[in-house]
């Protein structure tokens, strides 16, 4: 028994030791994992209770060696230790935290180690125990980090987690993990308002102006014009860092050549928890940074799995609103999507949209509020308020998007020119006129619908309150991610803009690929029947484009020059829809 006591006292790690002492704790645990068999909790309680609470960030290399050597012996023995062992390996996911909650500075140098052998360690027990796969699923589930735990604590959580999402491991509870990160991360989001936002800086009307080219600082929006705007809000600090992570993490998937598969599942999370979020604002950018990553493959797909969610009757009438605005929002801010596909996936729109009016034109709807179908003329309009030069520079491109029915749709008796937000559609207007994109006769009926719904009470005849998801981003440290490859609109050549003041931003080829947009279509069905009772939300607490601060400017000076589109959008302060849900989706 005395010797037995020596022994739990050895592996107590509350008191410091000697070099003497160090070596003994090496020599004892190594013991220990050849004896593995004959621990029994009955007689070592005391010696299973300090081996379990061990936290491995105090322990010097060849201790630590030795010690996850004997977990990993410990988690194979039968109907024994295989949680105890797996919950003490989680639990160190999260290193010693000191004041203020953060990282000692011997912690962050040796962190990227502790995690590269927790994983080890965790992927060595997988191999030897089948079950442990499902019971570390549920061990993660019930350990993640919560709404109000500290940032340190979080990132390191999520850090060491996500590094179990490679191989073997991935391919066991990878979608698990992801699933619980994306989770995570719109909890976040939601719990972020436009009033933490704002923080008071409205009256000085910071959204309206171009924030990329703030002087405040050298480094732009990633510095001082972010740190202006949230303030220390804690939730958008925390996104922020996590942002960071999951990013690191794709780029990590892209160089090992896990993308595709990682993307396959980001895919269906996205679908299940991230597409119909009402209160979204950010978290949805991990999928345009990992489209950003493989642009041909995972650029493509993202645009087409959107617009079929879209063009699907049998999807629920949110799904489709959503589904319509998030594409048309990562058309018009993508710069890696390239002009053909723009125009094959607006070409399905436009083709839905024409065969909805055919069929409102036989009396046949049920539909009293039209709200896909007004929808998706605004992404139409908004995608085309981006990308209408880039199209109209190729000749090939032009020539098919002249074929579309612009004017047989947005002269129609739904009058779509009223509902859609006045500064899109002017600025939409604006550019098509110059471009010659449909009969000259229309534009002075376009003209009277603005001023029709300029004339109405605020908010017009039962105007649309859209969201665009991919409006500029504003989280400081992550916009490093976004930032090279999305489209602000001052960044933007228009069919009116002077070509002279634009020499820098030329485009690097002139030669459209030839394509038929036609080829690419696919049957367009449409389900005029939809309730759209379903879709009586606010939308406009989405990440919302503004109306308020372009509507009173158009007003003023009428004409062409009233309304601009802004690089950064101004988040919506305007009284509910007329079709704002009682409840939320």
């Amino acid at each position: 028994m005395d010797q037995y006591n020596k022994m739990v006292s050895t592996l107590d790690t509350s008191k410091k030791k000697t070099p003497d002492e160090e070596a003994l704790y090496v020599t004892t645990l190594k013991a220990l994992s050849e004896a593995v068999s004959k621990i029994d909790i009955t007689y070592h309680h005391l010696l299973l209770n300090n081996i379990f609470t061990i936290r491995i960030w105090y322990l010097q290399r060849d201790t630590l060696d030795a010690f996850l050597d004997l977990i990993t012996r410990l988690a194979a023995v039968a109907d024994q230790y295989l949680r105890e062992c797996l919950q003490m390996l989680v639990n160190n996911f999260t290193p010693p935290l000191v004041q203020r909650n953060e990282l000692p500075r011997w912690a962050v140098s040796r962190k990227k180690d502790i995690f590269f052998h927790l994983c080890e360690s965790l992927k060595t027990i997988s191999d030897t125990v089948p079950l442990a796969p499902r019971i570390l699923r549920d061990i993660i589930d019930r350990s993640m980090p919560k709404l109000f735990d500290n940032k340190a604590k979080m990132v390191s959580f999520v850090e060491c987690m996500l590094g179990l999402d490679t191989d073997r491991m991935g391919d066991l509870i990878g979608a698990t993990l992801l699933a619980k990160v994306v989770d995570l991360l719109t909890e976040l989001d939601v719990n972020i308002t436009w009033e933490d936002i704002i923080q008071g800086e409205h009256n000085k009307g910071i959204f309206e102006m171009e924030l990329e080219d703030l002087n405040e600082d050298e480094d732009g929006l990633g510095q001082a014009g972010t740190k202006v705007l949230f303030g220390g809000n804690a939730c958008a600090e925390k996104l922020d860092s996590l942002m960071v992570v999951v990013c690191e993490h794709l780029k990590s998937c892209a160089e090992r050549g896990y993308l595709d598969k990682e993307f396959d599942i980001l895919k269906a999370i996205f679908r299940a928890s991230v597409l119909r979020v009402h209160r979204s604002k950010f978290c949805q950018f991990i999928m345009f940074y990992a489209c950003s990553l493989d642009p041909k493959i995972c650029g493509l797909e993202f645009a087409f799995f959107l617009t079929e969610i879209f063009l699907n009757k049998e999807e629920d009438p949110i799904s489709r609103m959503s589904a319509v605005s998030y594409v048309g929002s990562y058309l018009s801010r993508a710069r890696f999507i390239s002009a053909d596909t723009v125009l094959a996936i607006l070409k399905k729109i436009v083709d839905w949209c024409d065969e909805y009016c055919v069929l409102q034109n036989r009396g046949t709807t049920a539909n009293p509020n039209h709200q896909i179908f007004y929808g998706a003329c605004q992404a139409v309009m908004y995608v085309l308020c981006f990308r209408l030069r880039s199209i109209m520079d190729y000749p090939n491109l032009k020539a098919q998007l002249f074929q579309l029915s612009f004017g047989f749709i947005l002269n129609h008796r739904l009058e779509p020119l009223k509902v859609c937000l006045p500064s899109i559609v002017n600025e939409f207007l604006r550019q098509a006129k110059d471009a010659g994109l449909f009969a000259a006769s229309m534009y002075s009926a376009a003209e009277d619908a603005i001023e029709s719904d300029l004339s109405r009470a605020f908010g017009g005849i039962n105007r649309l309150d859209t969201f665009f998801p991919f409006d500029p981003y504003l989280l400081k440290e992550s916009d490093r991610y976004i930032r090279p490859n999305f489209e602000f609109w001052s960044m933007v050549k228009t069919t009116y803009s002077n070509d002279k003041d634009d020499d820098d931003d030329e485009l690097l080829d002139l030669d459209a690929p030839e394509m038929n947009v036609g080829s690419l279509d696919d049957h367009v069905e449409i389900d005029i029947n939809s309730d759209d009772d379903e879709l009586e939300y606010s939308m406009n607490k989405m990440s919302i484009t503004p109306h308020h601060s372009f509507y009173h400017g158009m007003a003023a000076d009428g004409g062409d020059a009233g309304l601009s589109m802004p690089a950064r959008i101004r988040p919506s302060a305007s009284p509910p829809s007329r079709w704002a849900m009682s409840g939320s989706p």
